[in-house]
């Protein structure tokens, strides 16, 4: 095993395509392929399977590729300390349920570097995608919640994933909404009084079972229900069909504006939100900062 062939493999998942990492990597696709299955032969897995679509990596890949991250982000380091001389750029990923709070203390932390080089990521995705990219080395943070009902399912999929959850805030349940709406004026809300109005929620794809809902009460049986794919599209729903979605209270006008706000729930329900690392990993100074922004975020419970 070569640092070389990492580095392939890498691009390779990375376009979704051997012709098209052969360009990137300035090689041919024979060579390619041939230094792919020479790895497959003597790690004896299989890296990719390959069809008249492309190449989808296997199950194994996907673990085999986030060691392979691991190693040759290590040796960039390395080289930049010892063989170019020169102090190596910043880099941090963090992966999040859509959270605006998160979104924010990310936008607080990269403010403070200034003209500093970095190269940073932020993914607002999916559920299952924010416990994947932590596992397979593509964040170094992941953001989300556990509450009562999905607590033991995704603590035994942290633990096969060799994944530690830390809990940052409990929280009651609040109902996000726009101002406009007939029952933003209340102290409080039933559930019921929600009835006749579309409860928004994010889609969470090919893994959409109840316990990667973003939304808490996800098996209530909504009257009205409408799944979107980004934050953006359900604030426009929110104002044009008096939609609302179930949040943690914490809001963050700054970015998502002041037409909006939330009202608490009445439920006997929380929610615990918190950080995912790898386990036995020290967080960066970078992660360790961010996690400091987060904790800044005032909630609506004050």
């Amino acid at each position: 095993m070569t640092l070389t062939q990492l580095k392939y493999v890498i691009t390779i998942a990375d376009t979704h395509s051997m012709n098209e990492a052969a360009r990137t990597l300035f090689i041919s696709q024979p060579s390619l392929s041939q230094a792919v299955r020479e790895l497959e032969e003597e790690i004896g897995i299989i890296l990719f399977n390959r069809s008249n679509r492309g190449v989808k990596i296997t199950p194994e890949g996907e673990e085999f590729l986030g060691y392979a991250r691991q190693v040759t982000e290590q040796c960039r380091l390395l080289e930049d300390r010892y063989i170019e001389k020169k102090n190596s750029k910043k880099r941090f990923s963090v992966s999040m349920q859509h959270y605006t709070f998160a979104v924010k203390a990310f936008v607080e932390m990269v403010k403070q570097f200034g003209m500093d080089e970095y190269e940073f990521a932020v993914h607002e995705t999916k559920t299952y995608e924010v416990i994947e990219n932590v596992k397979n080395f593509r964040s170094e943070i992941g953001i989300l919640y556990l509450n009562d009902f999905n607590r033991a399912v995704l603590t035994k999929l942290f633990q096969e994933s060799e994944l530690e959850f830390h809990a940052i805030i409990d929280c009651g349940i609040y109902v996000y909404m726009w101002k406009g709406h007939p029952l933003a004026g209340k102290e409080e809300i039933a559930l019921e009084e929600l009835d006749d109005y579309p409860c928004l929620s994010f889609d969470q794809g090919i893994n959409n079972s109840f316990y990667f809902a973003e939304e808490v009460l996800s098996t209530y049986a909504y009257k009205r229900l409408i799944k979107a794919n980004d934050r953006a599209t359900l604030l426009n729903l929110m104002v044009g069909l008096n939609g609302y979605t179930l949040c943690s209270g914490i809001i963050c006008e700054s970015l998502n504006g002041s037409d909006y706000c939330a009202v608490k729930l009445k439920s006997e329900e929380t929610m615990t939100i918190g950080y995912l690392k790898r386990k036995g990993v020290a967080l960066s100074p970078l992660g360790q900062k961010y996690l400091e922004e987060i904790r800044k975020m005032p909630s609506a419970e004050g």
